[in-house]
């Protein structure tokens, strides 16, 4: 339980956040804490979907108390702003914790979001700098990536259009991604019960009555996609080589970027995506961040939220292990895309947790 000093420190702080991203020109704004679920659900990562509270209302459907803020703000803008457009935000949001877990289910978190296609780059570096701006002295270290680089590795390997989809789905699923990965490239042999499965002549000749969710018209189907992936060559080894060297890749930007360059030349798909992130490099450079000595992991941000399809950082207390990130954002134009009903508008934004801002500030003291 949170005493009533830390509650009022806590809401100071995000006040004081408020204004640092109002001072550029974010518009206040505000999401009910009441959402519907029916969209919401399939947008969020399997984490805090597992970790939603979610409850039904005679007249609306399915609800949900608000996990986040980007997904709200992201429909009010798709249905009613005007671009470009900058915004803030702040206060509760709401995630069930483990048995075990001694975080809070409950906690505030200050927001800012830019909607503005003209120069991307220019707008990555604009939320970065500025989060980093308000949490400046607090001795925190920087995490970054890009999961558009990851995305174009993916949709440029020499396979099937559905194999490719299908790891696209699982890319923020580190163990069920490996499994696919390997499964494609034949390095595990199937089950036999599947391959027992995928032989038979009439695989459900003796499968009696339909008791589960699924038709038996839907279970053909199933089958019969699975009988034509069987059919479908492995993946390369050079190709999964190179994916996991990709994947590996922990350096410092500069670092990266150069042997994102060299890989370029085996994965020509990543081509847009380096372009980008060197793009990105310079303008956040000209913001005054210190480039050379930024951290960038290929691999981060693959186990947070599902609608970063771009651009991702974090902020870390190395000296609080035991807390999460302080603050942590993202691009994702695709998520624009679908509550736009076909129009998009690239946007990328940050979260704060003022609680923990103040409780790093108090243990400084």
């Amino acid at each position: 339980m949170i005493d009533s000093a830390a509650k009022a420190a806590a809401r100071a702080e995000a006040a004081r956040l408020v204004a640092h991203f109002r001072a550029t020109g974010a518009v206040p704004v505000e999401a009910a804490i009441l959402q519907s679920a029916d969209t919401l659900l399939d947008l969020y990562g399997e984490d805090i979907r597992a970790r939603a509270y979610v409850t039904a209302d005679p007249q609306r459907g399915e609800m949900m108390l608000r996990p986040d803020f980007t997904v709200p703000v992201v429909q009010m803008h798709m249905d009613s702003g005007a671009d470009p457009a900058r915004y803030t935000y702040a206060g509760e949001v709401f995630r069930r914790q483990e048995v075990n877990e001694t975080r809070p289910n409950e906690f505030l978190q200050v927001g800012f979001e830019v909607f503005d296609g003209r120069a991307p780059a220019l707008a990555d570096a604009e939320v970065y700098a500025t989060i980093a701006a308000a949490l400046d002295g607090l001795g925190l270290r920087a995490a970054t990536g890009d999961i558009g680089i990851l995305l174009a590795a993916v949709g440029g390997l020499r396979t099937t259009e559905a194999r490719r989809a299908a790891l696209v789905r699982h890319l923020w699923r580190p163990r069920r991604f490996r499994a696919l990965l390997d499964r494609f490239a034949a390095r595990v042999p199937p089950a036999p019960s599947r391959v027992a499965l995928l032989a038979a002549a009439d695989p459900l000749a003796d499968a009696g009555p339909e008791i589960g969710l699924r038709s038996r018209t839907e279970v053909a189907a199933r089958i019969a996609t699975l009988r034509a992936d069987a059919l479908a060559p492995p993946i390369s080894e050079e190709e999964v080589g190179m994916l996991d060297a990709l994947l590996a890749l922990r350096e410092t930007a500069p670092h990266v970027l150069d042997a994102l360059r060299d890989m370029e030349v085996d994965m020509p798909a990543i081509g847009p995506a380096i372009a980008r992130l060197s793009e990105r490099l310079d303008a956040m450079a000209a913001r005054g961040v210190d480039v050379e000595a930024l951290p960038f992991e290929a691999s981060y941000g693959r186990t947070s939220m599902e609608y970063y399809d771009g651009f991702v950082f974090g902020f870390y207390a190395d000296s609080r292990p035991d807390l999460p990130p302080v603050a942590t954002g993202g691009r994702y134009d695709a998520l624009t895309r679908l509550l736009g009903q076909g129009r998009e508008v690239p946007a990328v934004g940050g979260v704060i947790r003022p609680e923990l801002v103040v409780s790093l500030r108090e243990g400084a003291q």
